[in-house]
């Protein structure tokens, strides 16, 4: 505060504004509240003034927000000196009130009561921008949360396990899903851990080259596997998906285990359906092929009855064998039939790919539509070519393609069927089983459907639409992918392709 001086007695005081005490005050305050009670208390004491007053905007007249009281005198009492709008970044933060008796000195130092203004105002104008700030901040954390929790709710209500893994196989999403059953970890005891330590009845060399495999590849993996933790066998899928962050590498891998053991059961009653027509399909071929056995067989007992009505002893041995050659082609022919009809338990064993097109051939070979058409096997024989699988839902796959392939082909076409070894995605070895047939080919528009279950070309009545869909799951099941080429009105090509397994 500037000491008063005075010229004579009858001089008047002259009052000015300590601006630089007023700045160090409000530098040094612990709050804006702190600070501007501060400065109005100092403006008060340096001027005279009995009561300075900082008014913020609001409804009607505003509100008062800080005020500095320095005399006793009665409000009503005080007259008013001097208001001064303050105003930062181009609008109205507030005004600055001054009162005190009548002929006051705020005239003597303005300019320094402006100075004082400015800075309130810089000081008031700044503090509503961070309130501001603040409200979106707190109205954009609380946004966010409330984003988290849903997606959280989300992931909690699907009808699948789902866990997170990062590159360091430690733990940063487990569902609830996860958290239930037998074998269920609480989600606050898995978060932060890695998987071996969580799931420890799986062997963790198997767990980390699954995580690695996919983390290397960036490529989704798939597998089915069966758990007998509950008691009764039930089948799962467990697919393991790659995350990354941007276009960067894959940084973690969702894991989404799926119980699949009602869906399974079902596929296999619609595979076990699709047979058993393409099975009545077959027979009457079958009829027509035994009743040539059958006719020999007649001939030649009736030549051995006519032998013996001579006298001429004992019937030619020739006969007999011509006898139980045709008994056991009847028999080959029959058997084949059954073993295909018959539902067996799924075996994963290494098969020959060549045997198992030659075996679905021997079961086709029966059926008129077979005499249609030439079918030409081009089958590679130079290698062994072996895949792991169920042989029998395998020559299911074979048979349902080459019926289709004998039904699109018109007669005196004709059908081929190849075998080869190739490399799959990754270089992994595969073979390949694909059946080109001379039809009129399909539209390009529905071969992305031609593998959904009932989708048929065929009129009504001569087609349920399941057969490719059938084949399509078998393939899958067996970790292969059955893929369709064609060129409208230039036939159709379907490729079966199979993780090649290494030969005996």
């Amino acid at each position: 505060m500037t000491p008063p001086s005075s010229v004579g007695k009858s001089a008047r005081v002259l009052r000015t504004v300590d601006v630089g005490e007023c700045a160090r005050l409000l530098l040094e305050a612990r709050g804006v509240e702190d600070g501007v009670r501060s400065v109005l208390r100092l403006l008060g004491e340096d001027l005279g003034a009995a009561a300075v007053t900082v008014v913020l905007p609001g409804d009607g007249e505003g509100r008062l927000a800080w005020r500095a009281v320095t005399a006793t005198a009665a409000d009503d009492a005080l007259t008013p000196w001097l208001e001064l709008p303050l105003e930062a970044h181009g609008r109205m933060v507030g005004r600055l009130q001054l009162r005190g008796e009548a002929g006051g000195a705020v005239a003597d130092d303005r300019h320094g009561v402006a100075g004082v203004a400015a800075l309130l105002a810089l000081v008031l104008g700044q503090d509503e921008r961070l309130r501001a700030l603040e409200g979106e901040l707190s109205a954009r954390v609380a946004e966010l949360a409330e984003q988290r929790a849903f997606m959280e709710c989300v992931v909690d209500s699907l009808p699948v396990g789902l866990y997170v893994v990062d590159r360091d196989y430690r733990i940063h999403a487990w569902n609830s899903r996860r958290e239930s059953g037998l074998q269920g970890v609480a989600r606050s005891d898995a978060l932060g851990r890695t998987i071996f330590e969580v799931l420890n009845r799986q062997p963790a060399a198997m767990l980390k080259a699954e995580f690695d495999q996919v983390f290397a590849t960036g490529l989704l993996e798939q597998f089915q596997m069966e758990s007998r933790a509950f008691g009764a066998p039930r089948s799962y899928r467990i697919s393991k998906i790659p995350m990354r962050r941007g276009d960067g590498p894959v940084t973690h891998v969702i894991t989404v285990g799926e119980d699949i053991t009602d869906w399974k059961a079902a596929q296999d009653r619609m595979a076990q359906a699709e047979k058993l027509a393409a099975l009545g399909q077959l027979a009457a071929g079958v009829m027509h092929e035994i009743n040539n056995p059958l006719a020999t067989i007649a001939a030649c007992a009736e030549s051995i009855a006519l032998h013996a009505e001579a006298g001429a002893g004992i019937a030619p041995p020739e006969l007999l064998r011509i006898i139980d050659l045709e008994v056991q082609r009847c028999k080959g022919i029959v058997d084949g039939l059954l073993d295909f009809a018959r539902p067996k338990p799924a075996c994963r064993i290494p098969c020959d790919v060549n045997g198992i097109v030659r075996r679905a051939l021997f079961l086709l070979k029966h059926h008129p539509r077979f005499r249609r058409v030439r079918v030409r096997p081009l089958l590679d024989e130079a290698r062994p070519l072996q895949a792991c699988g169920d042989e029998d839902q395998l020559v299911q796959v074979v048979i349902a393609l080459a019926m289709n392939a004998l039904d699109a082909t018109p007669e005196g076409g004709e059908v081929r069927v190849a075998t080869r070894s190739g490399v799959g995605p990754g270089g992994s070895p595969e073979v390949e089983m694909a059946l080109e047939d001379e039809g009129p080919g399909i539209p390009r528009a529905m071969q992305a459907k031609v593998f959904e279950p009932f989708f048929t070309t065929k009129p009504t009545g001569q087609g349920t639409g399941l057969g490719l869909a059938i084949c399509y799951g078998i393939v899958q099941d067996h970790g292969g992918r059955i893929e369709v080429e064609s060129v409208e009105g230039a036939g159709a090509t379907f490729r079966v392709r199979l993780p090649a397994v290494a030969g005996p």
